[in-house]
């Protein structure tokens, strides 16, 4: 790319939620933009399978990426397609063709990121996410630089908005997983298959970036512990709410005492003193630990249209800002030696047990109760999963670990 191009052109690919928020955002505030950048950064493709003739960007719209790739005067790329897999075929071959690109897209991060960077960093070029990880929240950014002259010791947050939606509703308003599921859907908060909200996965993506960032080495999905909402009973939160607690879906990426870094999502209870129970209904917040800062949290949507938009288009303007030279983003390669099992750690454990099966481990001890509930439940000591497993049983299936 030419530092003394008149301006700089941008192509999305995906036009839907977020693929036309970013488009109204580059338009809405060019202006702002401009001024930003010392240039006008326009829109000049945008990439889908269908055609918009009602959208005042319809003369932009081309269905073969080849256009986009073969268009030198193309500087930046916007990937909201989704998904790792078309996505990340024009992810590669957009960086490949010199062009930098910035993504939402958190399944390609948490899968690729280390490949997509390294081709960026060969090419000289950009490959930026920050809308990838909470939306319009500015997290990763403030994680790679304002905190990097700190020893992370721990990143962990509520990561998705469909589950905390669905959560809420069920402490607030006593609803059922299913009905408060079927109402995410109905207010557009869950998609019609909501397995990848529900079961963590979505959560757990977004925990590999921000562990990946924190610690310094590519976590994949697939090599931590992704536990979902599924079992979550409304006996459990009131039992929990009895003990000072709330229920939340929160992933943590921890460095351990021995050197390494586990990573894992999980339903937890959280203490009403802190500021994570607060975080109600489609928001997310993540909180991050330093050695010199102490604790910090950026709180805000997770999702939407706009919202990720900003997000998207900050990296837009960073790319435009930084076109002679490269931003040095970039973490090494995985490696599997260096990460340990959630099982492995100690935690404390809630358990709920039917008031005339108590286990023999919590003979003797005061049992968190509720009026009308047929279960009692009890806090264990700190025990790993595999001690958990032993002292309890089956019961070790329905065990929620608490957030310290």
């Amino acid at each position: 790319m030419n530092i003394l191009k008149e301006k700089i052109n941008v192509a999305i690919m995906g036009f839907g939620i977020v693929g036309s928020g970013v488009a109204q955002v580059l338009d809405m505030n060019a202006d702002l933009v401009k001024a930003k950048v010392g240039r006008p950064v326009e829109l000049k493709y945008i990439l889908d399978v269908r055609d918009f003739p009602d959208s005042p960007y319809a003369d932009k719209v081309v269905h073969d990426f080849a256009v986009i790739e073969n268009d030198p005067d193309v500087d930046i790329v916007v990937e909201t397609i989704g998904g790792a897999k078309i996505a990340y075929e024009f992810s590669k071959r957009a960086l490949s063709a010199g062009k930098s690109l910035v993504t939402s897209n958190k399944e390609l991060v948490a899968k690729h990121g280390y490949e997509l960077l390294s081709i960026a960093k060969e090419k000289k070029v950009n490959y930026m996410f920050e809308a990838s990880v909470g939306g319009g929240i500015p997290v990763l950014r403030p994680l790679m630089q304002c905190l990097s002259g700190n020893r992370v010791s721990e990143v962990c947050g509520i990561l998705n908005g469909t589950t905390n939606f669905i959560l809420t509703k069920m402490q607030r308003e006593g609803l059922g997983f299913d009905e408060a599921l079927k109402q995410a859907q109905a207010l557009g908060y869950a998609e019609a298959d909501p397995t990848a909200d529900i079961q963590g996965h979505d959560a757990c993506r977004k925990i590999c970036i921000l562990g990946t960032l924190a610690f310094g080495n590519h976590i994949y999905p697939e090599g931590i512990s992704c536990e979902g909402i599924t079992k979550i009973t409304l006996d459990d939160m009131a039992l929990a709410m009895a003990a000072g607690y709330k229920i939340k879906l929160v992933g943590r990426a921890i460095a351990t005492e021995k050197g390494k870094v586990c990573a894992f999502v999980a339903p937890s209870l959280v203490p009403v003193s802190n500021a994570l129970s607060t975080v109600d209904d489609v928001f997310n917040a993540i909180t991050v630990r330093g050695n010199a800062v102490g604790e910090v949290m950026f709180y805000g949507p997770g999702a939407g249209s706009l919202p990720t938009a900003s997000a998207v288009v900050g990296d837009v303007i960073d790319c435009a800002m930084h076109v002679e030279h490269r931003k040095g983003i970039s973490w090494n390669d995985s490696a599997p030696e260096r990460l340990e099992s959630s099982d492995d750690l100690p935690f404390k454990w809630f358990v709920r047990t039917e008031k005339d099966s108590v286990p023999a481990v919590f003979a003797g001890k005061q049992p968190i109760c509720c009026p009308d509930s047929p279960y009692n439940a009890y806090i264990t000591d700190p025990m790993t999963a595999a001690q958990l497993t032993s002292a309890v049983g089956e019961l070790a299936e329905t065990a929620i670990r608490v957030f310290e």
